[in-house]
């Protein structure tokens, strides 16, 4: 008998009512909207050729709100339990933090909570991503995890599939020509080309665990393809996080197949990454795909010129005079030691979310600080700032402050400890998969930053990893019990 509350009806009580086998069925439904909702609405922007990114802030804010109700459903129906809490608790802590630093930003409230035009990582973004991870954490059955793991893969097929366009015409895409150079470089609906090749990251994590752990042939097979598919378009990014993301992909095939004790042929799937990365390589320098001949990394060209000065005015443009862009090593480099600089000065908030360029600004004429048009045109002036470092750790420590850091440390350590016991049990693909995939985005944060494509997906992965099934339980049960 359905229960009650206050003899009202069954239908006004679902709550009470809802089982953990119903709360999974909604959260794969929630979670699937973290995955594909923005890049969904970024195709906008990118067939009418105007940069109106809002919309993909409307997908991140649907998205969000969905998982949000989910989440306190979460905590009324006390799903999380155990040493979860340590992470969910955690996360909390930051989201405070972030909160506090949004209020103190270093410009106005309005970017600390909303953030900037056409970046959208404010705080409210951050408490999304928040209840992304909170209801991942709460599923309960291994069908929502498959679910997910086909969702991250579908994911990087609908962005590598755009990216096809862009990388053999470019007509869908704001990076045909950057900088002066017509790479043809490929941005799928992630924004930026340095955007996709975190999301591709991922999606190749877990297309390669998936072909190695999944029991039907053609769901391998779809694996498979998939994974040469992600590793092709890869290349396309010309980035370092691009290369650093084929080495993922080939170190999570090793990890697999010895952890999880696969057959050794399965070792081949390595070649789902190789064969095509090297195919782009050729491509590149037989001069077929873009006026280059000769295959390069354009990371600075792209995060500075293109993406932040050219597509956003987020950032001034690059100074030639202080900085070899086309030397990658120099570009990252400079941007992890001004950033540095930027924490010193205001190490315990930041300088508020998604406020990274304000305090670098020395222009500011005619500028009253609360108009983002206005924003964008003296931000613009000032050349050599930077909005973004692509180091996700510093880049935390910058905008919100060493305290909020770690908090965020704390979450992805209980994470990582929480996911190995969960990897070794061997319950579920799934789980093993959803492991690999969050220990790659762990990993690509250090060459790389959140942004409202990548982070709503590897938070829903960070806190599926974490899950022990319902199945698992009553086998563990049956294990002592024996």
């Amino acid at each position: 008998m359905a229960k009650e509350l206050f003899n009202s009806s069954e239908k006004s009580n679902f709550i009470l009512n809802l089982t953990e086998e119903k709360y999974s069925k909604m959260a794969s439904v929630g979670l699937l909207t973290a995955c594909f909702l923005v890049s969904a609405m970024t195709a906008i922007p990118e067939i009418l050729h105007r940069p109106v990114y809002s919309l993909s802030s409307a997908g991140l804010a649907v998205s969000g709100v969905i998982c949000l109700i989910l989440a306190i459903i979460a905590f009324i129906k006390k799903y999380i339990t155990g040493k979860k809490l340590i992470a969910v608790g955690a996360f909390g802590v930051f989201l405070l933090l972030a909160l506090i630093s949004s209020l103190t930003s270093y410009n106005d409230i309005n970017t600390g909570i909303y953030g900037y035009t056409g970046r959208g990582e404010g705080f409210l973004a951050l408490m999304f991503y928040f209840s992304f991870f909170v209801t991942a954490i709460s599923i309960k059955t291994e069908k929502a995890l498959r679910t997910l793991v086909w969702g991250i893969i579908g994911t990087g097929i609908l962005n590598s599939l755009w990216s096809l366009e862009q990388v053999f015409h470019g007509d869908l895409g704001f990076y045909r020509t950057v900088t002066g150079i017509k790479l043809y470089a490929a941005s799928g609906l992630s924004q930026s080309p340095l955007f996709l090749a975190m999301v591709l990251t991922l999606s190749l994590t877990a297309a390669v665990t998936g072909a190695i752990l999944m029991t039907e042939k053609k769901q391998r097979i779809i694996c498979t393809v998939s994974a040469c598919l992600f590793s092709f378009i890869m290349m396309f990014t010309y980035s370092l996080i691009g290369i650093c993301g084929e080495a993922i992909g080939i170190i999570a095939a090793v990890i697999t197949v010895f952890a999880k004790k696969a057959p050794k042929l399965r070792l081949m799937n390595i070649f789902t990454v190789i064969v095509p990365a090297i195919a782009a390589v050729l491509l590149v320098n037989a001069g077929v795909i873009s006026t280059v001949n000769k295959y390069s990394l354009y990371d600075g060209r792209i995060l500075w010129g293109a993406d932040s000065y050219q597509r956003l005015s987020a950032s001034g443009m690059y100074d030639p005079d202080h900085i070899d862009i086309d030397n990658t090593f120099e570009v990252y480099y400079t941007l992890n030691h001004k950033t540095l600089d930027l924490i010193s000065q205001r190490p315990v908030l930041g300088t508020g979310p998604d406020q990274l360029v304000f305090p670098q600004l020395y222009n500011f004429t005619s500028w009253d600080g609360t108009t983002y048009a206005d924003a964008g045109d003296i931000i613009s002036t000032n050349k050599g700032t930077f909005d973004k470092v692509y180091d996700q750790y510093l880049y935390t420590a910058a905008t919100t402050g060493i305290p909020s850091l770690l908090a965020i440390a704390a979450v992805l350590v209980t994470v990582i400890i929480l996911g190995a016991v969960q990897f070794r049990r061997g319950i579920s693909w799934a789980n093993a998969a959803l492991y690999m995939v969050t220990a790659a985005g762990i990993i690509i944060f250090f060459v790389g930053v959140s942004n409202i494509t990548f982070s709503p997906i590897f938070w829903a992965a960070a806190g599926c990893s974490c899950v022990e099934l319902i199945n698992g339980k009553k086998e563990n049960k049956a294990r002592k019990h024996n």
